[in-house]
């Protein structure tokens, strides 16, 4: 497998450089794709410090969301599968080894890392509540039974990612790509992974706003 990562970042300086050092020490990734959705502190002068060739930088010249920094490293990857890292470590990069076995023993060519299987660092209880009703909704429409489809850790082929036609430049790029993918009938293999959620004061950016439209794509997606 020749796995490729995309980093979206924005105002990250603190955590990216962690992030990709951590990402290089994964034997199975060949390539990282970080894409600056037009930070305004050091987060692209930390991810320059890196002279390895698997690191790319792509630059935003405005920001335009999670979604439209994935759907630009998408276009630049080189692997025949790919994930989503965020920048944030709120996701350990170690986990990328669980994540690719049930590919490698021809268990599914779908892989969600689940936060609701394994060791996790307390989550808001609001957040972890909107989570659960989202995947409720997913598990009801779509006749899966999957714990976390908002999750970040997504593995696939390349292919079928760039297949998606994926056109939300936002969060809603999660929910996006889970529909798209159960609608395709495609069996998605959780395994669990550990998390670490932020606080808005250390970062975090998604809202209760992203949580209503989220809600709002896994209809629009179904029908």
């Amino acid at each position: 497998m020749k796995l490729s990562v995309i980093v979206p970042a924005y105002n990250e300086e603190v955590t990216i450089a962690e992030v990709i050092h951590a990402l290089l020490k994964q034997k199975v990734v060949k390539e990282i794709i970080v894409v600056d959705d037009a930070s305004d502190d050091k987060t692209i002068k930390n991810a320059e410090k890196f002279k390895s060739g698997k690191v790319k930088i792509v630059k935003h010249e405005i920001n335009r969301g999670k979604g439209a920094a994935i759907r630009i490293g998408l276009t630049k990857v080189t692997g025949d599968h790919v994930m989503i890292q965020d920048a944030d470590l709120e996701y350990d990069p170690n986990d990328i080894e669980h994540m690719i076995k049930p590919v490698i023993s021809g268990k599914s060519e779908v892989v969600y890392g689940s936060r609701f299987t394994g060791p996790r660092k307390n989550m808001f209880f609001w957040h972890m509540l909107g989570n659960r009703f989202l995947s409720l909704m997913v598990n009801i429409l779509y006749n899966t039974t999957l714990s976390d489809m908002e999750t970040c850790y997504k593995l696939m082929p390349t292919k079928l990612m760039k297949d998606l036609n994926l056109q939300e430049n936002d969060f809603g790029i999660e929910p996006e790509i889970t529909c798209k993918i159960l609608k395709r009938n495609y069996f998605i293999y959780e395994t669990p992974i550990s998390y670490t959620g932020r606080t808005f004061e250390e970062g975090k950016k998604i809202t209760w706003k992203d949580g209503i439209k989220a809600l709002w794509l896994i209809f629009k997606y179904r029908f």
